[in-house]
């Protein structure tokens, strides 16, 4: 089980690499974490929901994403609420102290999926959740230790150099473990180290021996390297000599901003995102991505006056996607009459499309494929949203799904062609649909980003960086 001293420091990443390490010895491997709080999700085969981060792990272990790989997934609401879903389907929102005492039942899931996996291969690689060293989540603890002492597990914990206080960080985290936890804990990994390793040598020195804890290896910084976000925003960088300009909305309940990457990283198109208290700046294309509270990210961009914005976007010829709940702000209301979001009840949206999105209960999960709005363009990608969708604009679809040989139109473009809303993610991984979809927004690229072969050439990247950092034979199976 790979733990961190804090959040981010690199779990995830560490979890990929030794998967595909595992992978490249003829040895079956799967990921698994018990409990995700994440707002970016994948739907699986088994029709169910998991953590964005478990299905990279998925692929570098070569497999399929599964429900049982992440058993436990919590995706916020308000800062207060969230969501909880066990293996793959939502079971309803909690707070957190009704979610503590929640805790028994959610661990018998941990442990019934755990199992499972145990049965069918020789390896599970864990991730835990932020900090094992977290005092006030110990009791009942399904994330970190919890797990580790339930199952009888062997424990990595890796800390993030780059943030400073590196050795802090894991002797203070070691220190705040009980005594059998300390035991299992094998070793440690320093991550993204950057420099002379000559001058990090005393340090490792004197950390192995005021632990015991042998150091298993310190990884280089990687440059730029381009893997699926559990949840953090990441943020455009700018370019020189670009063609085209992309702006998207950073709701506070942004979901399944991944979407994005394939144009984030394209060298020719500038990317950005607009927070708090920022103006939409001039550009080609608006984006409105998906929301886990769709009202309440409205009432929030209303706040920003992005509606005034978007208004004056179009007015001077822009053009502007909605994404699943980015689509349903682009209609005319949406109601929430179960309170399945929120208690707001109702809300009158942007009328840029001709259609009104009820919430509903149940939560569609699939993954489609289909065409574009001129029926000959490949596209493929996942639903995952409460809320059907009526009204005359959908008369004008944006695509269809193909389902059992029927094209099922989904989705709306605008009357005058400068407003396109769909339920599809992944919208623009597909490389032919994202070069249409760019065509119909103003830019025609020879080339685009294919976000399936970039992430399997950064799984290869970053493994081949760890394999030559970390001592793997070290590891105790």
């Amino acid at each position: 089980m790979i733990q961190g001293a804090t959040s981010d420091a690199g779990k995830t990443t560490l979890v990929a690499a030794l998967c595909r390490m595992f992978k490249n010895r003829g040895i079956s491997v799967v990921p698994f974490k018990p409990q995700n709080m994440a707002l970016n999700s994948a739907v699986t085969e088994d029709g169910g929901e998991i953590g964005r981060a478990q299905a990279l792990q998925a692929q570098a272990a070569g497999l399929k994403p599964h429900t049982d790989m992440n058993p436990i997934l919590i995706k916020p609401t308000s800062d207060t609420k969230a969501q909880i879903i066990i293996h793959g389907k939502a079971v309803g929102d909690m707070d957190a102290v009704i979610y503590h005492d929640y805790k028994t039942h959610a661990m018998n899931a941990v442990l019934e999926s755990y199992r499972r996996l145990q049965a069918q291969y020789d390896v599970i690689v864990v991730e835990g959740a932020g900090s094992p060293a977290e005092i006030n989540l110990r009791d009942r603890d399904i994330a970190n230790m919890g797990f580790a002492e339930k199952v009888d597990c062997p424990v990595i914990i890796i800390a993030d150099i780059d943030r400073g206080g590196v050795f802090a960080h894991l002797v203070g985290t070691l220190e705040l473990l009980s005594e059998s936890e300390q035991k299992r804990v094998i070793g440690f990994v320093i991550n993204r180290f950057r420099g002379d390793m000559s001058l990090l040598q005393s340090g490792l020195d004197w950390l192995e021996k005021k632990t015991g804890k042998p150091v298993l290896g310190v990884i280089p910084f990687i440059q730029g390297l381009a893997l699926d976000a559990e949840d953090a925003l990441t943020l455009g960088q700018q370019k020189k000599d670009v063609k085209f300009r992309i702006a998207a909305l950073a709701l506070p309940r942004i979901s399944n901003h991944t979407d994005m990457d394939s144009l984030r990283l394209h060298p020719d198109i500038q990317f950005e995102w607009v927070g708090p208290q920022q103006k939409i700046p001039a550009c080609d294309l608006v984006i409105i991505p998906g929301s886990k509270n769709v009202q309440a990210d409205f009432q929030f961009l209303r706040e920003q006056e992005w509606d005034q914005n978007l208004k004056h976007h179009l007015r001077y010829g822009g053009k502007v996607i909605g994404i699943c709940g980015g689509m349903q702000m682009l209609g005319n209301k949406i109601l929430d009459p179960d309170c399945i979001e929120s208690n707001l009840g109702s809300s009158q949206c942007l009328g840029f499309l001709d259609i009104e999105t009820t919430l509903t209960p149940h939560k569609i999960l699939r993954q489609q494929q289909g065409l574009l709005w001129d029926k000959s363009t490949a596209v493929s990608g996942y639903e995952i949203h409460c809320g059907i969708s009526q009204g005359n604009g959908l008369k004008n679809p944006a695509l269809y799904f193909n389902n059992q040989n029927q094209l099922v139109a989904d989705g709306a473009i605008s009357d005058d062609g400068q407003v396109l809303g769909t339920y599809l993610h992944g919208l623009f991984d597909t490389s032919d649909s994202c070069k249409k979809i760019l065509r119909w927004a103003g830019i025609d690229l020879t080339a685009v980003i294919n976000i399936d072969e970039l992430r399997e050439h950064e799984l290869n990247r970053l493994t081949c960086v760890v394999e030559s950092a970390l001592n793997f034979d070290s590891l105790r199976l």
